[in-house]
């Protein structure tokens, strides 16, 4: 233990130089650490991803699918999925796969550590030792992970509960959709209310992270037990986590910022230089090649950098507080890479080459998406309402989704919630009241005065409205038991469209003028149905096979979907992937967007190749459409191209 005036010294020192110099003091250190031992980090690095690829990842696919698996359905709602994380299986799952995750950290930092405080001559060497080294220590890093996550856990707790309790005060049961048009005053309550509870977290959290700064290192590296490490670690910050505080804050912050700037400057600066190359294949794709290889193998150093600066931020205190040293000894001048060190890093850039090859290939110059305005207009007209059918129309939509639940003399009738109570203050359930009554209730002032007196309207409205214009898809809100109910009513509903449009065409001159005026005369085939229950989609195309079908989902569980029943599979936009597309083209169904309102993600989703995107403002993809139709083929290219840097 040093002793009290050297521990004066030293308080000194850094109060002096660390205070008036955060960054200087521990970014040099941090650097010259880096710069010599950069080459043993990256073969250390190389080989933990591998052996977490190999065996971690594969692990991890199997328990969640176990977990899921416990919903005992195909496809999961948002509800049920809810209802399952915060059932005690889920929250101890939760915490068992929040563990694993940061004992899967502490133990690649744990090996970088050793890289760094043990050097030797050579570096792949040192890499395999260090790793085993990290591997030995697992049980000591897994207790480690229990005790100073689960703290940080524990702290969070009444904080969670405190902000759980204001959301049950002001915004239990408000419609997001209603919270994002009108912004009620409630919302800014929660928010107001919540800000200073969210800050005084961050405040003891980031305390208690400086206070335990040390504990991985001194688990790691002097095989103090975790319990005896967090103690001295408390012991060796004391006096000092304020002078040291801010440095480590802000270097983390350097860390986490590296990735998105590396986007940004690729999106904003490298980028634009490609539209000043002349758009012919013969030098458009071969640059656009060589700069995926860039961007690949710059975005893969910038995850190294960030791991591997985390590690040596904490080899450096360590070496600081605990030897007295400003950082690790460097290695001999006889170190030396190894014939591994090249074949490995030779693959690494030809991996590279590989996937910007491969990127380049999956751009598809097809750019069909259908506009499927949800609701109708709802961010310029009140929800499922006549008007926001008339406004999407206006907009430029392709198709209106809406909503419908069955009245009680069995109308089909446009609403989303079961009760009255949040469009119109009333709190009956929606489904005691006839269509006459219904008809008396005003669903448009809430959302403005210019929409008094809007109506709750019946399908065949909204049938009416569309004809010959666009098509509807009907998303059924049905009540437990009666899901084949509203699915029969709606078919007789179509049915009789069909009926009327027949009528209509006989009276017309011309086919022309028969399809303006009456539309497409089977209505079951030019509109759509969404549910979210496999069994409806089976009752569904027992009683009108050319009806098509959209199964909405907010997860899928792998392996339990028949694919062949529906004709379009509708996912959150964040849950879509390039395999969700190609499972979708294997078995010829579509995949539907929902809900995306930003410009930037529709033109991300059109270049992953959904089929139709529903969106609370079809103007905005109406427009984008448009702009991305005018340009040439390489123009159209350079923007897929930044669309895959946003993904």
């Amino acid at each position: 233990m040093p002793g009290v005036a050297e521990s004066a010294t030293l308080k000194l020192y850094f109060d002096t130089f660390v205070t008036m110099q955060p960054l200087t003091l521990l970014g040099h250190a941090l650097l010259r650490t880096l710069r010599d031992h950069l080459r043993p980090l990256i073969a250390y690095h190389l080989l933990f991803t591998l052996l977490a690829s190999a065996l971690l990842l594969p692990t991890v696919a199997w328990l969640s699918q176990r977990f899921l698996a416990q919903l005992n359905r195909t496809v999961v709602t948002t509800d049920a999925l809810l209802a399952l994380l915060f059932s005690p299986l889920g929250l101890l799952v939760m915490l068992v796969g929040f563990g694993l995750t940061f004992l899967l950290i502490y133990w690649q930092q744990a090996g970088m550590l050793h890289v760094a405080v043990r050097p030797k001559d050579h570096h792949y060497r040192l890499a395999l030792e260090a790793l085993w080294l990290g591997t030995r220590r697992l049980p000591a890093l897994a207790v480690l992970v229990v005790l100073q996550v689960g703290s940080h856990l524990l702290l969070l707790a009444p904080f969670m509960v405190a902000l759980t309790w204001l959301y049950d005060l002001w915004l239990s049961g408000l419609d997001p959709y209603y919270l994002q048009r009108i912004r009620p005053p409630v919302l800014w309550y929660f928010l107001a209310c919540a800000l200073p509870i969210v800050l005084l977290w961050m405040l003891l959290a980031a305390w208690l992270y400086l206070r335990w700064l040390l504990a991985l290192p001194l688990v790691a590296l002097e095989a103090y037990s975790p319990l005896q490490a967090l103690k001295h670690s408390v012991h060796l910050t004391r006096g000092w986590h304020r002078s040291i505080g801010a440095a480590v804050l802000i270097l983390l912050a350097i860390i986490i910022s590296l990735p998105i700037l590396t986007t940004w400057l690729f999106d904003s600066v490298v980028t634009p230089l490609l539209w000043w190359l002349p758009e012919h294949n013969a030098l458009l794709i071969p640059a656009m090649l060589v700069y995926l290889t860039g961007y690949v193998l710059i975005t893969l150093a910038m995850t190294f950098l960030g791991i591997t600066t985390n590690a040596l931020l904490s080899a450096c205190l360590y070496m600081q507080l605990a030897h007295h040293k400003t950082r690790p000894a460097p290695p001999s001048s006889n170190a030396h890479t190894g014939r591994m060190a090249w074949a490995l890093e030779l693959c690494v850039l030809l991996l590279a080459g590989l996937q910007a090859w491969w990127i380049l290939n999956s751009f598809d110059i097809r750019d069909n998406v259908t506009i499927i305005a949800h609701r109708g207009s709802s961010m310029v007209a009140p929800e499922n309402t006549l008007a926001a059918v008339s406004q999407a129309l206006e907009d430029g939509a392709d198709a209106v989704e809406l909503d419908v639940r069955l009245s009680a003399d069995q109308q089909v009738m446009l609403y989303h919630d079961r009760t009255l109570a949040r469009l119109t203050g009333d709190p009956r359930e929606f489904g005691d009241l006839t269509r006459r009554e219904l008809s008396e209730f005003d669903v448009g002032s809430w959302f403005g005065d210019a929409f008094q007196n809007e109506r709750i309207s019946g399908l065949d409205d909204a049938l009416g409205i569309v004809r010959g214009r666009a098509s509807l898809m009907i998303d059924m809100k049905a009540l437990p038991g009666q899901e084949q109910m509203l699915a029969q009513a709606v078919i007789d509903a179509l049915q009789e469209e069909s009926d009327l449009r027949y009528r209509c065409w006989a009276t017309q001159q011309s086919a022309l003028s028969g399809m303006t005026a009456c539309g497409f005369p089977n209505a079951l085939m030019e509109m759509r149905i969404a549910t979210m229950s496999p069994d409806l989609v089976r009752y569904i195309k027992a009683r009108a096979p050319e009806l098509r079908v959209t199964l909405l989902a907010q997860l899928i569980l792998p392996g339990t979907l028949d694919r062949r029943q529906f004709d379009a599979l509708g996912l959150r936009h964040n849950r879509i992937t390039g395999q969700e597309v190609s499972l979708a083209a294997s078995f010829g169904y579509e995949i539907h967007a929902w809900t995306v309102n930003d410009r930037a993600r529709m033109s991300t989703l059109i270049d992953l190749g959904v089929d139709a995107i529903i969106t609370d403002y079809p103007d905005r993809l109406r427009e984008l459409i448009e702009d991305r139709r005018s340009l040439s083929d390489g123009g159209l290219m350079l923007v897929k191209l930044r669309n895959w840097l946003r993904q």
